[in-house]
């Protein structure tokens, strides 16, 4: 008899466990939840605002121009570089996006540094960290290199490119200028990766009042204190304002943003950073800087530079729409509603802030009292041991990374700054689930994702590649 009631008790158990799988719409064979991936249809990615004026439409589009133009060594590209344009890093789903993978989108080829790598006849070898279906990166040494080559303890922290123009068919006489021994600073553990952050919605976020950053900030202080989550803003060093570009918001504006990209990732000084870096100096160094600069035609004219048109082709260009209803192949409606509904529940939302609001724009109306739907605070936050890459610039630590913003993830392809969250292990899931280790501020925000049912996670993952 005791038995009989066992085998009831468990057929019972078994009938509520598969009537609960009925509910939430899943097969028991296929319960765990998966990244639907990049999603289907058109995103509106790498589109203009709205509204712009006929002649700032125009600086867009020769802003856009130039981001996709490719440089060579009479253009001032070198000595070291990680990308011949800005495009080769921003360009998935299109042009001032993120890294694109040929696993995923074939027609866009492999990887672009492997390219990059060799053009014009230079004679880099690409690195182990660098694949023809991986993402695009950069490379940083937390702390110095000696003489004899030994990892010193003196922080460094700086971008070390990863090629030279040595070798190519339009270098100077006698360049000779060596790669990085990356293998030995992956051997010493000295050597971090970041991927290229996407700058849709950019003037939107430039256009944030610092204020209302901090009034978010300040927002749910007790909820916030449960939780565990501190985060605080990156400042400037000199007038203490918050800054907000880059994987740790170390950059104040759109223009220094630029200006040290076309520096420090293709080799082209400019008026922001006019000079040559380190090593680069010497044989390799032909042309006068810096290398882009205020041009005037001969009437005196004034013609942006090319750093200028970059900022201006980033501060209008427009956020990615989130998901359309009716796509074949994307989630349903309802589905993303409910993982809408779970991401505040389970409170990702206390960093990923929905939307903030922007301040009145002399620039553009289309820039003006605009609530950015950036899901972002913008502030930095310690995310643990795991994410730790032991770099500080300014403000943030050396645990410490920028919330990231989520417009636009549905199709991006790699996630976190080093892009190790990809296709080949579980993508967004993977992503998510880094974000717990030791010392991390969301480790109680993953805890109630990890108590979730396995569709309601796939509703979380859908509503999230609905962005």
């Amino acid at each position: 008899m005791k038995i009989l009631r066992v085998v009831l008790f468990l057929s019972l158990l078994a009938a509520v466990f598969l009537a609960s799988r009925l509910l939430y719409g899943q097969n028991p064979a296929a319960a765990t939840a998966k990244d639907p991936g990049v999603r289907a249809g058109d995103v509106n990615a790498g589109n203009p605002l709205a509204s712009l004026t006929a002649s700032q439409l125009q600086f867009f589009q020769d802003g856009q121009m130039r981001f996709n133009e490719v440089d060579a060594v009479q253009n001032g590209l070198g000595p070291a570089f990680n990308s011949t344009s800005c495009s080769g890093c921003h360009a998935q789903p299109a042009f001032g996006g993120t890294s694109p993978s040929v696993a995923d989108y074939p027609n866009l080829g492999p990887n672009p540094q492997i390219a990059a790598a060799n053009a014009g006849g230079a004679t880099n070898k690409i690195p182990n960290f660098i694949a023809a279906d991986g993402p695009v990166r950069e490379a940083r040494f937390p702390f110095g290199v000696g003489p004899n080559g030994a990892v010193t303890r003196t922080p460094d922290g700086g971008v070390h490119d990863l090629f030279t123009i040595a070798g190519r068919f339009d270098a100077p006489a006698g360049c000779n200028l060596a790669q990085p021994n990356f293998a030995a600073m992956q051997q010493a553990n000295n050597v971090i990766f970041r991927i290229p952050t996407p700058v849709y919605g950019a003037g939107l976020i430039e256009n944030i009042p610092d204020a209302t950053i901090l009034a978010n900030m300040k927002a749910s202080p007790v909820l916030k204190a449960t939780l565990g989550i501190s985060g605080h803003p990156n400042t400037s060093a000199n007038d203490g304002s918050i800054t907000r570009f880059g994987w740790k918001a170390q950059n104040k504006s759109l223009e220094v943003f630029a200006g040290e990209a076309y520096n420090v990732e293709m080799g082209i000084t400019n008026e922001l950073f006019p000079n040559e870096r380190g090593a680069a100096n010497g044989a390799c160094a032909s042309t006068a800087t810096p290398e882009d600069s205020t041009n005037f035609d001969e009437s005196g004219t004034e013609l942006p530079s090319d750093v200028v048109a970059f900022a201006v082709f980033m501060r209008f260009l427009a956020a990615p729409s989130p998901s359309v209803k009716g796509i074949t192949g994307n989630p349903s409606a309802s589905s993303i509603a409910n993982g809408k509904t779970l991401f505040s529940q389970i409170h990702c939302d206390t960093c990923h802030t929905s939307g903030l609001k922007t301040a009145p724009s002399k620039i553009s109306t289309s820039l003006s009292n605009q609530t950015a739907a950036l899901y972002s605070d913008l502030l930095v936050h310690n995310m643990g041991s795991g994410l730790a890459d032991n770099i500080t610039q300014g403000s943030a630590g050396p645990d410490e990374f920028r919330t990231a913003p989520l417009w636009g993830l549905g199709q991006r392809i790699f996630f976190l700054h080093d892009g190790r969250s990809g296709p080949a292990n579980g993508g967004l899931v993977h992503a998510i689930t880094q974000h717990a280790s030791s010392g991390s501020e969301a480790n109680r925000v993953i805890s109630l994702y990890n108590n979730l049912t396995s569709q309601q996670k796939q509703d979380l993952l859908n509503f999230l590649r609905s962005l």
